[in-house]
């Protein structure tokens, strides 16, 4: 969840900070006040591509970074975190990325430096961006297949079947490999030997590559570092008005001022420790520093050992994503070799019981594909006629949703894939007498904000409660060509999962914005002949005009009675 927001030089804005609760959270304010702003903010902290034209005029930075409570249930992210020594404190991550105008940007979570595609996996286990930005999470036809199987409930079934795939696609491997010519085998023998001999010289261990990196990063900043160093000291302990010196007077002037008044013996005892205190500090900074040298050769070290590492991932970490890390990969592959010559070594001896093995996996991972199947093919029918009758619900009156299962076909054959047989396509017909195509080639942004929303409330429903996965949805153009009824019904489906997921809306619509928990107005202001983006939470009384200027344009008596009268219909009164 999203706990805090602060943006910092981004377009039109040139200092906020957000505080977010739990719940439905709209942002209102009037056309090109820089709601889009607020979206693009975090839409680039999620890994949007960004030029420095975001960069607010006469600075040379923009920067944005994020609070996120991680649900400790949340099995993807804790172990995303845990698979790149990345700890959480207090079940909480800081997020950040900078662009300067150079365009070199820089991204850390919780200061430890990671890259644009890593952001983007990260941010994408927690959030999903639906509108006019690039974030459409159900673009990518490999979520649809997600989608479903959550909706069946198949996840672990899923997980063990690709299990199972894993272990037959190598054992297979093992077997065609026994059964080549004995000039083949050798030569295949000679290559696993000098994979295997490279890896296990290269000694490597878990999380070295990340450590390595950061020690580089340490001895290339030297100089920084150095002139850092130096300063503190100066301040601390190497000059004339230093810490120390001034620590120094004053413990000996309140020694000399309790002997004459003992009722400051207690403060005088109290700043003794603080002395010493500050005495063992300034001890162990200046070992550190008459310690600290620049060693050009241990950085040349560092990186003939990123090369080597970086040639064996090259080489070897060919399923990392499935591994959990590069260095595992790596030494995953060894393991795997290292079997494969155990078996090609004794090849006529192995290689009927490995046949064996191989039609036992068969017959289970056929039978795990066949039930992975049924339930998939029902759960689809469902899934398809639910999102079908929430689309119309939201304005889409002559929309067809369907979840298509359709066999993976290979040479006229069903082909297996590490999540079963089968592809998953969300197809939709948004109009009537229109046949029905990919969601990705015909939905406009409000009409996929609204998809979005149909499957989070298919996917809440009482027989398929969503308990972990992506934790806060925002949602861009949503209101898009809708009103009366339509926007009523838009904003109950929005306050029903904002009782489970975090929500973020930008609307136009005040019978959106009267459902929400926590309601945000964006201004734009000119002070000082520039012009500034502005946001904040509207009090109970703020809301009411806010809510008021969406119906009418302004806050007249009629506007705010017709406001009050929607509050007290619908909302909540923030404040």
């Amino acid at each position: 969840m999203l706990e805090e927001l602060s943006i910092r030089n981004y377009a039109l804005i040139d200092s906020v900070t957000l505080s977010f609760r739990s719940g439905f959270n709209v942002l209102s304010g009037e056309t090109g006040a820089g709601k889009s702003i607020i979206v693009g903010s975090l839409s680039f902290l999620m890994g949007a591509k960004a030029e420095p034209d975001v960069i607010r005029s006469g600075c040379d930075e923009a920067g944005v970074s994020a609070v996120i409570s991680i649900n400790k249930n949340n099995n993807e992210v804790t172990e995303w975190l845990k698979n790149r020594d990345i700890e959480c404190d207090e079940e909480t991550v800081i997020v950040r990325r900078n662009i300067k105008v150079s365009g070199r940007s820089s991204i850390y979570i919780q200061n430890i430096p990671i890259t644009k595609q890593n952001l983007e996996e990260f941010m994408g286990l927690l959030f999903d961006l639906h509108g006019q930005h690039n974030h459409e999470s159900l673009l990518h036809r490999e979520n649809h297949r997600r989608y479903l199987d959550r909706f069946a409930g198949i996840e672990d079934e899923v997980k063990a079947f690709s299990g199972t795939f894993v272990e037959l696609t190598e054992k297979r491997k093992t077997l065609e490999a026994s059964l080549k010519s004995d000039r083949e085998r050798e030569e295949r023998l000679e290559l696993l030997s000098y994979a295997v001999d490279e890896i296990t010289k290269a000694n490597i261990h878990s999380g070295e590559i990340r450590e390595l990196e950061n020690e580089a990063q340490k001895l290339s900043d030297f100089e920084k570092l150095a002139t850092y160093i130096h300063t503190a000291a100066g301040s601390i302990f190497d000059g004339d008005q230093t810490v120390l010196s001034l620590a120094r007077r004053a413990k000996n002037a309140l020694d000399s001022a309790s002997s004459v008044d003992s009722s400051l013996g207690e403060i005088n005892r109290r700043f003794e420790n603080l002395y010493y205190e500050a005495e063992d500090i300034a001890g162990e900074f200046r070992s550190y520093r008459d310690n600290l040298a620049f060693d050009p050769q241990r950085l040349e070290e560092v990186n003939e050992r990123l090369a080597l590492l970086g040639k064996l991932k090259k080489k070897y970490a060919k399923n990392a994503e499935i591994q959990g890390s590069e260095e595992e990969a790596i030494l995953s592959y060894m393991t795997q070799a290292e079997a494969e010559m155990e078996a090609l070594s004794g090849a006529e001896e192995n290689r009927e019981k490995l046949k064996t093995q191989i039609t036992v996996i068969e017959k289970d991972i056929i039978a795990k594909a066949l039930s992975l199947r049924q339930k998939r093919t029902d759960a689809a029918l469902i899934l398809g006629k639910l999102i079908t009758g929430i689309l119309r619900n939201l304005g889409m009156q002559n929309a067809n949703f369907e979840v298509n299962v359709a066999p993976r076909q290979q040479d006229g054959q069903v082909s297996f894939g590490p999540w079963g047989t089968e592809n998953v396509d969300f197809l939709i017909s948004a109009n009537k007498g229109e046949p029905l195509k990919d969601l990705a080639k015909i939905a406009s942004g409000g009409e996929l904000s609204r998809v979005m929303l149909a499957i989070k409330t298919a996917l809440l429903s009482e027989a398929h409660g969503e308990t972990q996965g992506v934790e806060t949805l925002v949602f861009d153009e949503i209101d898009t060509g809708i009103g009366g009824e339509v926007a009523v019904k838009v904003g109950e489906y929005l306050a029903q999962i904002g009782k489970i997921l975090q929500i973020f809306c930008v609307t136009h619509l005040a019978s959106i914005a009267v459902r929400a928990d926590n309601h945000f107005k964006v201004e734009k202001k000119t002070e000082g002949g520039r012009t500034y983006t502005g946001i904040g939470p509207l009090s109970a009384d703020g809301r009411r005009k806010e809510i008021a200027r969406m119906l009418a344009g302004d806050a007249g008596e009629a506007a705010l009675a017709h406001a009050d009268d929607l509050i007290s219909k619908y909302g909540k009164r923030s404040g």
